[in-house]
């Protein structure tokens, strides 16, 4: 290796580009990513013949007419969705709970809001947003679409502490946003409106269609038929997750519906977690009907292995915790629904055995869809850290032409500072840091150290 060495060297510019980044600015690619085209396999918009129940999300879908998924809006959209300045003191974004790793869900039982508060209710994934009959949000269905759901987060107390009028403010002050408001409708003006149909759009494109389920379920006719390429046991947990109870099943398809395995029932339901009311859940947006009491939004299950932990108030850490509730844990609440009942109107005792149980959570497991989380149309564009790993040798280490041996990051414009720490040198008679990685920081400084 060349002696060369360097040891707390004086900083230098590389100019990449005239344009000065700012250090906390979304980086986006020039043309925006597809976000609109949705290119479903065959068998989430075909029912299987004579099905009891619907296998397609067709006349699922709750998107509103006046608001139609596009790529500017949705990039729009991803920004407000990742952006920590929209609450009361910029610590806090929509991404802190609903993480694309975690299924954009939160892996916190409770999720933290900007002051340190607790949120009363575990994260719901995002995932399948888009299709659900009723078109409600919230566990307890409490606002009527996703448009009115987007914006409650900023205006909770414990979660985003913000007023609408604090929000437009706060986003009509951000530089970067009049262009991406202009590409999105037309001109540059801010409104509440616009920032919830932008975030709408962006959640609505977070579907799941690409998992080893959609690989197998694309060899087959239908749901039943044992998939080529599940194992025995994850086909063995697709019979008891689709068959009814009667015949040795779980019915579980029942309640989680369609390719999507989202609800298509009439509504929230109550699935015998507690024999007394705990959490009136929809009880409180509905009150005057006293079945919603105890009843929840049915969540889809795609990517259900990323979300733990479970249930409403997150109570069931682990998979195999869910499978053993509804195997012998669901309790007679009054509004206990139907579906989870014997003949006597009694909670259903499924008795299954310990390899019946694994073979749910192994079939579970199989709508894991990682693409969603590594997909960079959904992830965080306010970039914090970019790392080169590797050794540095004679082909990374700063010299006479500037070369680093690293290029700035895709679609990154602004300048790069460069600093060293270190030396680059494998034969000095006494120790000084090793440089054993460059970085690119949030603050556009590549730091070899």
């Amino acid at each position: 290796m060349k002696s060369y060495y360097f040891i707390f060297l004086s900083i230098l510019s590389i100019s990449f580009s005239a344009v000065t980044i700012s250090s906390l600015s979304p980086v986006l690619p020039s043309n925006p990513y597809d976000y609109s085209t949705l290119n479903l396999p065959a068998h989430f918009t075909t029912d299987v013949p004579n099905s009891p129940l619907p296998t397609s999300i067709n006349g699922l879908d709750n998107t509103p007419a006046d608001n139609p998924i596009t790529d500017n809006g949705a990039t729009l959209g991803r920004v407000l969705f990742y952006d920590k300045a929209l609450s009361a003191n910029a610590t806090i974004s929509c991404s802190s709970c609903h993480q694309a790793e975690n299924g954009f869900s939160d892996p916190a039982t409770l999720s933290v809001g900007f002051d340190g508060g607790l949120t009363g209710r575990h994260s719901m994934t995002l995932i399948n947003s888009r299709w659900y009959q009723r078109g409600r949000f919230f566990w307890d269905e409490r606002e009527a679409t996703l448009e009115e759901q987007v914006l409650m987060p900023f205006q909770d107390a414990v979660e985003m502490g913000l007023t609408l009028q604090e929000l437009d403010s706060i986003v009509s002050n951000q530089s970067y946003y009049p262009q991406l408001f202009s590409n999105a409708f037309g001109d540059s003006n801010v409104t509440t409106d616009r920032i919830a149909k932008a975030l709408s759009q962006f959640v609505r494109s977070i579907v799941s269609y690409t998992s080893k389920y959609d690989i197998g379920r694309a060899q087959v006719s239908g749901i039943g038929p044992n998939f080529p390429n599940f194992t025995a046991e994850e086909n063995q947990g697709k019979q008891l997750f689709m068959q009814t109870i009667p015949n040795g099943g779980g019915a579980c398809f029942a309640c989680h519906t369609t390719e999507a395995f989202v609800s298509a029932n009439p509504g929230p339901q109550n699935n015998g977690l507690d024999l007394v009311t705990t959490d009136p859940g929809a009880g409180t947006t509905f009150p005057n009907n006293p079945i919603f009491d105890a009843r929840f939004k049915t969540s889809t299950l795609r990517n259900i292995e990323l979300t733990a932990p479970y249930m409403h108030d997150g109570r069931f850490t682990t998979l195999e915790e869910v499978i053993e509730h509804y195997n012998s844990g669901i309790q007679a609440h009054p509004t206990l629904s139907v579906a989870l009942t014997d003949a006597n109107g009694d909670p259903v005792q499924l008795n299954f055995t310990e390899t019946e149980k694994s073979a749910l959570v192994a079939f579970l497991k199989t709508m894991t869809d990682n693409t969603l989380a590594n997909d960079i149309k959904f992830s965080d564009p306010f970039i914090s850290e970019f790392t080169f790993q590797g050794n540095i040798d004679t082909d990374y280490f700063l010299d006479e032409n500037w070369d680093v041996g690293i290029s700035p990051p895709k679609s990154f414009q602004g300048s790069i500072i460069i600093e060293a720490d270190c030396i680059i040198d494998d034969s000095l008679p006494f120790d000084l840091p090793d440089c054993s990685e460059l970085k690119i920081t949030n603050s556009s400084t590549v730091t070899i150290k």
